[in-house]
């Protein structure tokens, strides 16, 4: 990991792009952290477009830090300056099709677009996880928070290290992952966005159905995609307060 930036902001949170191979990335840590005092860390999820998304993720690394957590995020396979994918781009092409035509998107399409895209973030959120946790000022335990909920899905399911998952119903599902959500046990909380006009909102339904902890929450509002309710966030707050803060 090779930091390429540091500035503290005016929280006092210490914010540090790094770089880890060829993926960029963003680690925010609280005042607070020290070697002699490492904080929690959790892991930022998001749906591509770093730059774009910057504004969102900071404001929930704010929110973190102000809980005593250590946040951080990287960009995903094929956005921001990354490299494309030609495979990723045609499907992204034909699910535009299909939503513009007010026609169903097919598996098929769902398949092409995000099972390519779990099978590389996931060992790249693994690699990260591993030169976070080696920072002196970084301990576990270690939760998961937001999207892409198969990434997140995916990272619940053979990530030993992750021990709770926020989860963000806001992206499309493929059928294979349904297998996967029920050998998930850690606590889950799910946010639901009711009228996310990009999520097939049965999908989630069915996938918070299928996860197979014993402790899960789904939180559900009404709304499009972009308006969580504070009283919403506060909630996800609470439930890692509950069970990364020992």
């Amino acid at each position: 990991m090779h930091f390429t930036s540091e500035q503290r902001l005016d929280d006092g949170v210490l914010e540090r792009e790094f770089t880890l191979g060829e993926i960029p990335g963003v680690l925010w840590t609280p005042a607070s952290a020290s070697p002699s005092a490492p904080v929690p860390l959790i892991l930022l999820g998001h749906p591509g477009g770093l730059p774009r998304m910057y504004p969102r993720v900071l404001a929930r690394a704010r929110h973190c830090a102000a809980d005593g957590f250590a946040t951080a995020t990287i960009e995903l396979p094929g956005s921001g300056d990354r490299p494309r994918s030609a495979t990723a781009e045609q499907a992204r092409a034909d699910l535009r099709r299909a939503l513009e035509a007010g026609e169903p998107v097919s598996g098929e399409i769902v398949d092409r677009l995000i099972l390519p895209l779990v099978d590389k973030a996931v060992p790249e959120w693994q690699a990260t996880l591993d030169a976070l946790l080696a920072l002196p000022e970084i301990g576990g335990p270690v939760g998961y928070s937001g999207g892409v909920i198969a990434i997140g899905t995916r990272l619940a399911r053979v990530e030993p290290r992750i021990e709770a998952a926020v989860l963000f119903a806001g992206s499309f599902v493929p059928a294979v992952m349904f297998e996967e959500a029920r050998q998930i046990t850690i606590p889950l909380h799910v946010l639901l966005q009711w009228d996310d006009e990009g999520n097939d909102r049965q999908a989630a339904l069915d996938l918070f159905d299928a996860f197979g902890s014993q402790e899960k929450t789904l939180n559900a509002n009404l709304g499009g995609h972009t308006g969580v309710p504070q009283f919403a966030g506060d909630a996800a707050a609470q439930f890692f307060a509950r069970h990364l803060l020992k």
